[in-house]
C-alpha cells in the first residue's frame, strides 16, 4: 500500500490519509448505527455510537490492520435487528449501509482527482488514490458473504429462513475462514473483480453525471 513510504515521503500527505482512513471506518460503523434508527431501532444511538467521534468506534487491532495491510474495521455498532421495522428491507438497508458509505467515500475522493487544482497538490495527489483503493477494497471485501461480514447479512434477506440459520452457524467461525481464505489467495480474484465493478460503477455514474 505504500503507507510507510508515505510516511517518510511527506508526513503531510500521510497525515491526511490517516485521518480519511480513520473515518472510512468510523463512517462505516456510524452508517449501520443510522440507517437502523431510521427503521426504528435505536441502540446504537443509546449506546453512544452515532457520534463522529472517533474513540468511541476505534479498534486496535483493526486500525493497526487498515494501516499495515490495507483493510481494517472499527467497533462494531451494536444492532438489534429484531427491532427492525420492515424486517428484511430493514436487514438489507442496514447491512448494506456500510459498504454504501465506503463507495461514496471512493467516489467524491474520484471526483475530486478529476479536479485540476487538487491534483496541483501533491498531499492530496499521493493521498487520494491511496483513499480511493482502501475505501473501494472496503467495499468489496465486505460484499463478501462469509460471516460476519455484512455481505452475509445481504444475503440473508434473499434466503429462507432455514438456510439463514445455517449460514449464521458459520458466524463463530467466519473471522478465522476470512483470514484463510485471504491468506491462501483463494479469496483474492472474488475481491479484485468487485473492486473493478465497483470502481466500474462509480466511473459511470460520474461521467454520467457530468453530461447532465
Amino acid at each position: 500500500m505504500g503507507l510507510i513510504k508515505l510516511l517518510y515521503q511527506d508526513p503531510v500527505a500521510f497525515l491526511i490519509l490517516a485521518t480519511l482512513l480513520l473515518y472510512s471506518v468510523i463512517l462505516h460503523e456510524v452508517a449501520h448505527g443510522w440507517v437502523a434508527y431510521l427503521f426504528g431501532d435505536d441502540t446504537a444511538k443509546r449506546s453512544g455510537r452515532l457520534t463522529l467521534a472517533p474513540l468511541p468506534h476505534l479498534n486496535l487491532m483493526g486500525t493497526l490492520a487498515l494501516f499495515l495491510i490495507g483493510f481494517g474495521w472499527a467497533q462494531p455498532v451494536p444492532v438489534n435487528y429484531s427491532r427492525l421495522s420492515y424486517q428484511r428491507l430493514g436487514l438489507f438497508c442496514v447491512s448494506f449501509a456500510g459498504c454504501a458509505a465506503n463507495i461514496l467515500i471512493a467516489s467524491i475522493a474520484i471526483a475530486l482527482l478529476q479536479i485540476e487544482t487538487i491534483r496541483a497538490l501533491p498531499f492530496l495527489a499521493k493521498s487520494l488514490p491511496i483513499l480511493i483503493y482502501i475505501n473501494i477494497t472496503l467495499g468489496a471485501l465486505n460484499l463478501i458473504p462469509i460471516p460476519p461480514l455484512d455481505g452475509s447479512k445481504i444475503v440473508m434477506c434473499f434466503l429462507p429462513e432455514q438456510l439463514n440459520r445455517a449460514l449464521s452457524r458459520i458466524e463463530p467461525y467466519g473471522f478465522f475462514i476470512l483470514i484463510l481464505l485471504i491468506v491462501s489467495g483463494l479469496l483474492t480474484p472474488v475481491i479484485i473483480s468487485v473492486q473493478k465493478l465497483i470502481f466500474s460503477a462509480i466511473v459511470s455514474i460520474l461521467d454520467f453525471l457530468r453530461l447532465i
